[in-house]
């Protein structure tokens, strides 16, 4: 199964893009789609609607894994992050593709074990669970392989995947 990992934001949206089989996760491409300060915002948004189009249109992901949006401390990013993921959203739904948000904790987990993890902690295992030589950069490429690795490590995902076999005569 091919997923599509996104870090959502408006500056810079974090996406990797890994070949899942069995056990095995095949890194095929990963990078940020990026916006300037100071260009106005509707601009911004058209950028990443593009830029997530177009990841989606080369690669052709079967699924779509984002974070869920939580709120910490500044509203008025907050708010920015809730409208960029809105355009991404809308990007992967005009592909029909599946989409599965995660918390921070559930990536924490699926990527490390625990649910505690530090940021570097998490990042460092992404880059040995994909054998890559560093962490990719900027930080949000690295936490979108990380959202994809997650979709791969559901249970709900290895059970659409699960082909039950029959062992002797019923």
């Amino acid at each position: 199964m091919r997923v599509l990992g996104i870090d959502p934001g408006y500056a810079i949206v974090g996406w990797g893009i890994l070949d899942h089989t069995g056990n095995r996760f095949t890194p095929v491409a990963f990078g940020a789609v990026t916006t300037e300060a100071g260009v106005p915002f509707d601009q911004r948004l058209r950028q990443v609607y593009e830029g997530v189009s177009e990841v989606i249109r080369t690669y052709q992901p079967e699924a779509l894994a984002i974070e869920q949006l939580f709120y910490q401390h500044n509203q008025t990013t907050v708010i920015g992050v809730a409208e960029a993921r809105g355009v991404i959203l809308l990007a992967a739904a005009q592909a029909g593709l599946p989409i599965q948000e995660f918390t921070p904790m559930q990536v924490k987990m699926a990527v490390t074990g625990y649910g505690k993890a530090v940021k570097k902690q998490v990042q460092e295992m992404t880059r040995i669970l994909l054998h890559l030589e560093k962490v990719p950069k900027p930080d949000d490429t690295a936490d979108a392989l990380a959202m994809a690795i997650t979709y791969c490590h559901t249970s709900r995902n290895q059970l659409q995947n699960f082909q039950p076999r029959r062992i002797g005569p019923i």
